[in-house]
């Protein structure tokens, strides 16, 4: 029905093709790519993709942070043990990630302040103010060891973007973004033996689909916008599109290597942390100012390929897209 009320809300008629994408928070990149897919099957010329959410104040639509996600495969049986929402369930993979790599909060403090590095360069950043280790471990827990920093800072907004074919793109006002491919990776229920269902992702699948596809390796990107809404998802990003390692992530971090002036410029908006969350519309928009070089203070001193990444559920449904301001690469 919403795509429905949409077309009616703002007056759009003679339509050639209307959807709706479900996929939690891997959902915008896979509208974006099954927009693509549709203008190269000649079904359409523009299309446009549209996300918007209201979680804040009296709407009752935060009501979705509680919603039990399913973790053991059985209907019921995760409210009844207690797990309600997702902080719940990513805590249980920072708690797994720690056990199997001797990290501690340390290492989330630091993909915190990362995206607060960022976030203070960006003037449409909620929370700029740097962030310092007493105030981080300071502040409350959410589920532990999940503190209020570690987690998604939530807004009412929209994003909306506009897909065309190559030979359109240069229609509008602005310079265009480039689309050079897509990768999908779903890892579904994991629950057999020798599986790390709390760290493993689709991210593995859907790096391998896109880069594959592009004939290319993760050396090849400039910059990243992920998808986190957690300290911890950051980390996982990274090794599972195999910038690090397994166990590396969070020393990458540390390092330096996301911030501003980094190898790997990474959330360069301040990401779902520190700027705003609105799903997986956070790292598409950031991308875009990106590659067109609006990115003021925050510009990532290279935009030829950037990775943009989202995810949904216990980050089991993963898509990505590969982005550019060159049409040819």
């Amino acid at each position: 029905m919403l795509p429905l009320h949409l077309k009616r809300d703002i007056g759009l008629g003679d339509l050639s093709l209307l959807a709706s994408i479900e996929a939690e928070g891997s959902s915008a990149i896979q509208m974006i790519q099954y927009a693509a897919l549709a203008i190269g099957a000649g079904m359409v010329e523009k299309v446009l993709c549209v996300f918007a959410d209201a979680p804040v104040g009296a709407t009752g639509a935060g009501d979705a942070y509680s919603i039990s996600m399913n973790l053991i495969g059985l209907d019921g049986w995760d409210e009844r043990h207690g797990l309600i929402g997702a902080t719940g369930g990513f805590a249980l993979s920072v708690q797994r990630y720690f056990y199997l790599y001797g990290a501690d909060s340390n290492a989330l403090f630091e993909a915190a302040a990362a995206d607060r590095e960022w976030a203070a360069l960006n003037p449409k950043a909620f929370l700029r103010k740097p962030l310092d280790k007493d105030e981080y471990f300071a502040s409350r827990w959410i589920v532990e060891p999940l503190r209020l920093f570690d987690c998604a800072y939530p807004v009412n907004g929209a994003v909306a973007v506009i897909v065309s074919s190559a030979d359109r793109a240069t229609d509008g006002p602005n310079p265009p973004v480039y689309l050079h491919g897509f990768g999908q990776g779903h890892s579904g229920a994991r629950n057999f033996a020798g599986d790390e269902p709390e760290i493993q992702t689709g991210a593995e699948i859907a790096g391998r689909n896109l880069f594959d596809g592009l004939g290319a390796t993760p050396r090849a990107f400039d910059f990243c916008e992920f998808y986190n809404p957690f300290s911890i998802t950051t980390i996982l990003a990274l090794e599972g599109y195999g910038f690090c390692k397994p166990g590396e992530g969070a020393d990458f971090i540390a390092d330096g290597a996301t911030r501003p002036g980094g190898k790997l410029p990474a959330n360069t908006g301040g990401g779902h942390l520190s700027s705003y969350y609105l799903q997986g519309m956070t790292p598409v928009h950031e991308a875009i100012v990106q590659i067109r070089g609006q990115g003021g203070e925050r510009q990532a001193p290279s935009t030829n390929l950037g990775l943009v990444t989202g995810f949904g559920g216990r980050m089991e449904y993963h898509s990505a897209m590969a982005v550019s301001p060159h049409r040819d690469i």
